[in-house]
């Protein structure tokens, strides 16, 4: 199976799937960060393609970035506590990788999900 990077973003305060959020993925090499891609969510809160495909996987450091305050002012929601969410994590193996964030304006959490 080909090893590949998708997410998805709840916004848990409004009960919805988190759409136009920005995200970008970065590749961490030693003190060195590359950009890689950076997409918007669809209305299901998902990217419309993995955020890293199997014919860019490798396994490593990455460092997923969530522009969540840009999300929450755009809903006219509080955005005076989270800004921007940075996941660091580490893809070892070559498998499917799913990365999900649930959001609210004063919290998130994330998990390694199916």
């Amino acid at each position: 199976m080909p090893g590949y990077l998708t997410t998805h973003v709840l916004d848990t305060a409004r009960g919805c799937p988190a759409a136009g959020l920005r995200i970008a993925l970065y590749r961490l090499e030693g003190e060195t960060r590359t950009r890689l891609v950076e997409m918007l969510t669809n209305e299901d809160g998902r990217t419309d393609a993995p955020i890293l495909p199997a014919d860019a996987f490798a396994p490593g450091s990455y460092e997923l970035v969530f522009h969540a305050g840009d999300y929450l002012r755009g809903l006219g929601l509080a955005a005076d506590f989270l800004d921007v969410i940075p996941l660091r994590f580490i893809m070892a193996e070559t498998s499917h990788y799913h990365v999900p964030l649930l959001l609210s304006p004063y919290g998130y959490s994330t998990y390694r999900g199916s």
